[in-house]
């Protein structure tokens, strides 16, 4: 993954060796005793290493300097081990001096210790393979090539957070089984796993073992496969099938920081990534996943009553600026958490860090920048607290003493006069972290985090579904009742039919207070129903009661919604969003959010076509859902849902083409040259839910290579936009209008295109074309093709004509049109009926062809309403009828977008809308009689 952020990668944040500005810091002796000078530890070390303290130059430690001061140390006659632990109490001297004296920052001092670590594990892989290779020869793949072992770092070794008595999480994972080569002709052979073992002992006494110079680091592999039970190295193969079968959901929050930190080799060559491909799929799921809530909240609470058995009797531990309520713990699971839960769908969450996690949280827009900067500070200064209590006596603890004499110590390191305000301080920060994570996981206190507030309190034991059958009314009794005989529901493990029982149980809750009707109830079990095997949806209407409620009001509305709910279940997500039903769809903003999400995507190593083309998908139909609930809701007009359609529509077009352009193998160019032209609902903005896009493609481009590779980005382009995948598709692409349609080439120049709409030469455009010519618009290109597609369009608009002709051309295509859509005796098609929607447009079209010549204010493509007002005041209508007409055409589109969302018929009563058939009928009389 990232630099920043991939699992398997070299790097999770700055570099030291590459940030001058902490560089700069040094640890030159004041005039008074320094701070550090109260450390016992420091003292030890002062002590103990005085000779050897200058290896280190001044400033801060670095992996280069360290590796300096080690071959120094070896040049000394120290063997491996021992040189590396003299480094790591020289590391830990400069590190107290600089943190204590100097105020040195968080993040200098997190990654000098764990660029030590990497050091050191580095140096402990050569030392081990090295010496088995004498014994055993070396490890041997199928391939024939060697078997690499990669030594994982977890948590904050992972995340390049270690504090300065930190033990490491480790796994040791090897990439292939097989046998070592053997020495002497092949013998001494050993499978490549017991190769592994060996190196694992051997890696664990040079770093881990205690002697008379310490430790380097305590090393702890409990968060292998299976745990203290597991093997001391798996391979790559037994990881992905623990993961698959075995993995557990607390085990995602561990590897989501995971990180191959040694062998340098393996990192630099890259073998190291191919661990990425297990890992992301095991902690990152495809959907919005919620079935973490219950999980985390379980692990929590094993945390919690660990601590508090551990201060039974001894108040001071209670005081544990890591494991006590408002603890650094609190701020890493609020931040995993949230990547865990979103950063299948959003690779910019993938982080390890845990303030740049934060930040980007923020900027997903779930947590408010403030409560993301808040929490950071708090983080900053619980992990300095951290320090200085470790700076004392080198000991793994997160306690805050009770002697006055070493917390006095503390408060004046952290920039305090005395312990009462640093105290206030530590409790401020403290009390804001506890409420936002009791918020987070449903507890008390409240929040302002956007993304997963739950239902507060704790839970009760859910009811049974008989019993729950017996409070629901009639209809919804009846349909959930079918539930019992299910295979899907008989299938749900205990968890996931907890959460079927509780939702129901706040469903009858809400139906007894008249929050939500019995219908919309209806319509949820009718579409949770086919989604019961994904249990995480079910996790999140539990977890989340405003989504629940929201999605009941929605259902309740309208029928439409429920059945693109079911195509695209993961968009219910949208409903938590406080900006839903406030907001306008922006482009700006969708188009920038798609690009950062894209680059998260590349610098991952993810990027591939099918990631690209379900990026798109979830985009859209997310912005598609938000139009639909504002619409629900009566917070648009048909006008206004028409309007957010079809700039969404231009946007994805546009993002589209860019990204095929950049991936065609055989463009010539960095820009394209070519032009989309949208007919139909796309060129009057009228598109509905559903709607197709009717386009034409042109390119003006000289360059001999420009017809092939043009040619083959619109087949890419159509490919990418139609395809179904696991997300579905995007849009139904029609080329029909295309000169010579059908038979025609999928794209032309510029040239050919104008030459047929103009009826230059023998191959030229029908009356019908120039109707459709009424309603095109330019979506997509450069200026200049804009330009020319303005004046041809013009051109074909005003061009003298025979009003006659023209009116009988016209009249008999609505009559060919009437004809492919046979109405009912006795009904009223609010679309193709005379007095419908089709006699109106066809009207606006005629007029335009016929008039616009004399009357360019007819030119401009505004959309029926207004072309028929603008028609009425040119007096090209009798006075009235334009105006009557434009009403009775958006009741008409009213009356066709309501009924399509309650999937109703558009065939009505005649006398259900009388005035507005006889207003066009009118308006059709005016014009063609």
């Amino acid at each position: 993954m990232t630099p920043d952020g991939g699992l398997g990668s070299q790097q999770g944040g700055a570099s030291l060796s590459d940030n001058g500005a902490l560089a700069s810091l040094d640890d030159t002796v004041p005039e008074k005793a320094p701070l550090s000078s109260h450390s016992r530890f420091a003292q030890r070390l002062r002590r103990r290493y005085a000779g050897e303290l200058a290896l280190l130059p001044p400033g801060t430690p670095t992996r280069e300097t360290m590796a300096d001061a080690y071959d120094v140390l070896r040049s000394r006659g120290h063997d491996t081990g021992t040189a590396l632990r003299i480094l790591r109490q020289l590391v830990m001297e400069r590190l107290i001096s600089l943190d204590c004296d100097q105020q040195a920052p968080l993040g200098l001092v997190t990654c000098a210790v764990t660029e030590l670590a990497e050091f050191a594990l580095d140096v402990a892989c050569v030392q081990a393979t090295s010496d088995l290779d004498v014994q055993f020869g070396a490890p041997i793949a199928p391939g024939g090539t060697r078997a690499e072992l990669w030594v994982v770092g977890m948590g904050k070794l992972g995340a390049r957070e270690l504090n300065v008595s930190s033990d490491i999480d480790l796994v040791y994972i090897y990439d292939e089984d097989g046998e070592t080569a053997g020495v002497e002709g092949g013998r001494a052979r050993i499978s490549n796993h017991e190769y592994f073992d060996k190196a694992v002992k051997i890696i664990f006494g040079l770093i881990g073992d205690t002697t008379e110079h310490g430790f380097v680091f305590r090393v702890d592999l409990a968060l292998r496969p299976n745990g203290n039970s597991g093997p001391p190295a798996v391979s790559l193969g037994a990881l992905e099938e623990y993961f698959q079968v075995q993995g557990r959901e607390w085990e995602r929050f561990a590897w989501l920081k995971s990180r191959v930190v040694a062998p340098r080799s393996c990192i630099e060559s890259g073998s190291a990534q191919a661990l990425r491909t297990a890992v992301l799929p095991f902690v990152f799921r495809r959907y919005l996943d919620y079935s973490v809530f219950d999980s985390l909240r379980v692990l929590h609470k094993q945390i919690r009553e660990h601590a508090a058995k551990r201060s039974a009797g001894r108040p001071e531990r209670a005081n544990d600026v890591k494991l006590s309520r408002g603890g650094i713990r609190e701020i890493e699971f609020t931040v995993q958490l949230l990547q865990v839960v979103r950063g299948g769908q959003f690779p910019e969450l993938r982080t390890r860090p845990t303030l740049q996690a934060l930040q980007r949280v923020a900027a997903a827009g779930l947590m408010s920048q403030a409560t993301a900067d808040a929490m950071a500070r708090a983080y900053e200064f619980l992990r300095r607290v951290e320090h200085r209590i470790q700076y004392l006596d080198d000991q793994q603890t997160h306690v805050l003493m009770g002697c006055d004499h070493d917390l006095g110590w503390i408060a004046q390191t952290m920039g305090y006069a005395d312990c009462c305000p640093f105290l206030h301080e530590l409790d401020t920060h403290r009390e804001l972290v506890a409420q936002e994570f009791d918020t987070l996981l449903g507890g008390a206190g409240s929040g302002d985090c956007k993304a997963c507030v739950g239902p507060r309190g704790a839970k009760a034991p859910p009811p049974d579904l008989e019993t729950l059958l017996e409070q629901l009314p009639p209809q919804l009794r009846e349909r959930v009742a079918l539930w019992r005989g299910l295979p899907r529901v008989m299938a749900l493990r205990d968890d996931a039919r907890a959460r079927l029982s509780r939702l129901l149980a706040r469903t009858v809750q809400w139906l007894e207070q008249g929050v939500v009707t019995e219908e919309a109830a209806v319509r949820m079990a009718d579409w949770i129903e086919p989604l019961l095997r994904r249990e995480s949806y079910l996790a999140l209407l539990v977890e989340r009661p405003g989504v629940h409620e929201r999605l009941l009001r929605l259902l309740g509305a309208a029928r439409w919604p429920a059945r693109y709910l079911l195509r695209h279940p993961g968009v219910i997500d949208e409903l938590a969003s406080d900006q839903l039903l406030s907001e306008r769809f922006s482009a700006q903003d969708f188009e920038s959010e798609l690009e950062h999400r894209r680059r998260s995507l590349q610098i991952t190593g993810e990027d591939d076509d099918e990631a690209l083309l379900n990026l798109l998908r979830r985009a859209h139909h997310a912005e598609v859902f938000r139009t639909l609930a504002r619409d629900i809701e009566g917070r648009l007009t048909v006008e206004q849902v028409a309007d957010e359609l079809s700039a969404l529509a231009d946007s994805v077009l546009r993002v589209t083409a860019g990204w095929c352009w950049q991936r065609l193998k055989n463009r010539h160019r960095e820009t394209p040259q070519f032009a989309i032209i949208g007919y139909g609902k796309l060129g009057g903005k009228e598109l509905g839910y559903g709607s197709d896009l009717d386009i034409v493609f042109v390119f003006e481009d000289d360059d001999e290579r420009a017809p092939e590779a043009y040619a083959a980005f619109v087949r890419k382009l159509i490919n990418w936009l139609t395809t179904k995948t696991a997300e579905s598709d995007l849009f139904e692409i029609d080329t029909a209008l295309r000169p010579n349609g059908s038979s025609g080439l999928l794209i032309t120049t510029f040239e050919a295109y104008a030459n047929y709409q103009q009826r230059r030469g023998s191959n030229t455009a029908w009356t019908w074309e120039h109707q459709a010519m009424t309603r095109a618009r330019f979506v997509l290109g450069g200026e200049d093709l804009s330009r020319r597609f303005d004046d041809v369009r013009r051109a074909v608009i005003t061009a003298p004509r025979d009003v006659a002709a023209l009116r009988a051309e016209i009249i008999a295509m609505r009559e060919k049109v009437c004809s492919a859509h046979p109405i009912k005796a006795g009904r009223f098609d609010v679309k193709h009926s005379p007095g419908g929607m089709v006699d109106a447009e066809f009207a606006v079209q005629f007029l335009v062809l016929s008039q616009a010549a004399s009357h360019p204010e007819l030119i401009p493509n505004v959309g029926n309403i207004a072309l028929l007002q603008r028609a009425e005041a040119a007096r090209l209508l009798p006075p009235g009828v334009g105006e009557a007409a434009a009403r009775a055409y958006r009741e008409l589109r009213r009356v066709q977008h309501k009924a399509r969302l309650n999937e109703e018929p558009t065939q009505l009563p005649p006398e259900a809308l009388a005035a507005e058939r006889q207003a066009v009928l009118a308006l059709w009389q005016s014009v063609f009689s």
